[in-house]
């Protein structure tokens, strides 16, 4: 592969703009090396500034689980494009997929739209906070809800210490409201919950982890976080930025069977476009401004063409539900193709899968949580990451994330991805 035209961009890149990058995790620092510049992308592939083409299991993070200029969404955006592209007023299609979605997912009433994942879990925390009357919530070591001050804690020395910031400009007094516990360890938060009563105003988690590579739930957790909070009367939000109508049409919720207090929404709502959510029965919802006294706000907020591009997104998934089995299908024989070459090659590695998410860990104990996922190998991560690049597949640059599959994916692009996981495995 020759990256020649990359590397002049992101040379350019790097004199206006932090690090050559508008999000770090573009950024290759964690697998070395410089990141590509994309320049086109179709189906389930992509071509860089160089021509170098990929099969993407990264797809925008996720939003794209249709591939990439899926038509629908690009003729709807078009259209939408011209009649104006905001006007800071309500808008007919805006009521339109809201009523869609709500139709989609259970256990919810309203919905409103924001522009972001961060912004829908940033409004909905605040939104639990004022409900409950109570500052503290509770966070898992290793699920990221984007960068808002509240979620950017680290564990402390124990279950029941309060956080400390891992960012700078975070500051102590958000800190401190900030309680960290062990995915997939109900004992952990309960000990937070006993040890803080009354102070508590939610628990949110991603019901599915991505953000420390895909991480199931075990069996009962969910179960028990929800019974957990119905004791000591704490909101369950489910940050469903990843998994909302990509790993069913009504999320996590519809696919464990638990029902959270609030669910955030992102990625796949927006077709490709930026758009969040956030959603709930109607008692709690109607605590927001205007009709309530917590306030939230967004100028761009429903905006005309990332309501258009979700629509047309939702409407797909909505019509075709067996587009959830076809992924779940292509999944698994990813998932047995890799394992199988990776135990061929002898490489000590773990596989975790859910639905169309997927990852692979070099580790040799099974990763439930953050501290087992730590344990695993970067440095073969790394070899691992440039040798598919040098292959043509296209992963995240990072040993924490989870790579998302889009249907426009075939088995012979799946099959040549096998190949290549044999072809590098064998230097590993």
């Amino acid at each position: 592969m020759i990256y020649k035209r990359s590397s002049e961009l992101f040379a350019a890149a790097k004199e206006v703009i932090p690090g050559g990058v508008n999000s770090p995790v573009r950024a290759f620092n964690a697998v070395g090396g410089e990141p590509l510049f994309i320049k086109e992308a179709k189906g389930a592939y992509m071509y860089d500034e160089d021509g170098n083409k990929y099969i993407d299991y990264i797809n925008s993070w996720g939003p794209l689980i249709l591939g990439h200029a899926f038509d629908p969404v690009v003729n709807a955006v078009i259209e939408k494009a011209k009649k104006g592209t905001s006007f800071g007023t309500p808008t007919e299609i805006e009521t339109t997929i809201a009523e869609l979605a709500v139709s989609m997912v259970p256990n919810i009433d309203k919905i409103r739209f924001v522009n972001s994942g961060t912004e829908a879990c940033m409004s909905a925390v605040r939104l639990a906070r004022g409900f409950k009357n109570r500052e503290k919530i509770i966070k898992f070591a290793g699920c990221y809800h984007g960068h808002s001050d509240s979620f950017l804690i680290q564990a402390g020395s124990g279950a029941v210490t309060f956080g400390t910031p891992n960012s700078p400009g975070v500051t102590q007094g958000t800190a401190k409201d900030t309680l960290l516990a062990t995915y997939n360890d109900l004992e952990s938060v309960e000990d937070l919950l006993k040890a803080n009563q009354g102070e508590i105003a939610c628990i949110i988690l991603e019901p599915i982890a991505g953000n420390m590579g895909c991480i199931p739930p075990k069996e009962g957790f969910l179960e028990g976080l929800r019974k957990l909070c119905d004791e000591y009367d704490v909101l369950l939000i489910f940050d469903e930025v990843m998994t909302g109508f990509r790993l069913a049409r009504g999320g996590a919720q519809e696919l464990t069977g638990v029902d959270a207090d609030i669910v955030c929404f992102g990625k796949v709502i927006g077709g490709g476009l930026p758009v969040g959510a956030f959603a709930a029965r109607t008692e709690i919802m109607d605590y927001l401004a205007p009709t309530g006294p917590v306030y939230q706000a967004g100028t761009l907020s429903g905006n005309p063409l990332a309501m258009a591009a979700g629509l047309a997104m939702l409407t797909e998934l909505n019509d075709n539900p067996e587009i959830y089995t076809s992924l779940a299908q292509k999944t698994e024989y990813l998932h047995k193709g890799i394992a199988e070459v990776l135990i061929k090659n002898n490489v000590t590695h773990t596989i975790n899968r859910r639905g169309s998410m997927i990852s692979v860990h070099f580790a040799e104990e099974a990763v439930v949580d953050f501290t087992s996922a730590a344990k695993g190998n970067n440095d073969t991560f790394k070899k691992f990451f440039h040798g598919l690049l040098e292959n043509g597949i296209y992963i995240a640059p990072s040993a924490f994330e989870t790579w998302f599959l889009t249907d426009a994916l075939s088995y012979e692009d799946l099959d040549a991805t096998i190949a290549a996981v044999d072809k590098v495995s064998k230097e590993l």
